[in-house]
């Protein structure tokens, strides 16, 4: 049998594990930054659902917006921060060891 190392389990991200928040994540690791209509297109979510998700990740200070006129409308362009990119990138390694499991260790002394 086997289970999770304990520092996978530390870097499980409970902020980041919420399936809105985790998709999030995931698209703006792959980008430098994301308009927020291209987020809540993907997602297939209203703006609301969006902004409120948003808004737990900006006070966990894993993502930021940048605000700018663009067609003479106000934009909001979305990113990681470096500590959000660390953040979502040692919670998807801590669903990788919980997956592929780590073995237990020998506790038969």
């Amino acid at each position: 049998m086997t289970r999770p190392s304990d520092e996978a389990i530390d870097d499980f991200d409970t902020t980041i594990h919420a399936p809105h928040r985790l998709r999030i994540c995931a698209l703006l690791d792959t980008a430098s930054e994301v308009e927020f209509s291209v987020v809540q297109k993907h997602l297939d979510v209203s703006a609301s659902v969006l902004s409120k998700q948003v808004a737990v990740l900006m006070d966990a200070g894993y993502v930021a917006q940048r605000k700018a006129v663009r067609d003479t409308r106000q934009r909001v362009w979305l990113h990681l921060t470096d500590v959000g990119r660390a953040a979502y990138q040692g919670h998807v390694a801590a669903l990788r060891a919980i997956v592929e499991g780590q073995p237990f260790p020998d506790t038969a002394s």
